[in-house]
């Protein structure tokens, strides 16, 4: 179950759409792109995905990367 809105975000990377993962849908382990941490199941964290790739929306949401939410915020 998401527990947020679909948000889109710019960084300095480009565009990116933003969901976040409530606790009870994040079941499996993640490994976060920014800090190489795990993201236990149980943790609420956010999904993250290009909205602005070259190659696609499909593309774009295969290569979707879960993040911590604090991650996230500082990521450039």
């Amino acid at each position: 179950m998401l527990f947020g809105r679909l948000t889109t975000e710019r960084k300095r990377s480009g565009l990116w759409n933003v969901q976040p993962l409530a606790p009870a849908s994040a079941t499996k382990h993640y490994v976060c792109p920014n800090c190489g941490l795990d993201i236990p199941p149980g943790t609420a964290h956010v999904v993250a995905w290009r909205a602005d790739g070259l190659f696609g929306e499909e593309q774009d949401l295969a290569a979707r990367r879960h993040w911590h939410t604090h991650c996230w915020r500082i990521a450039p």
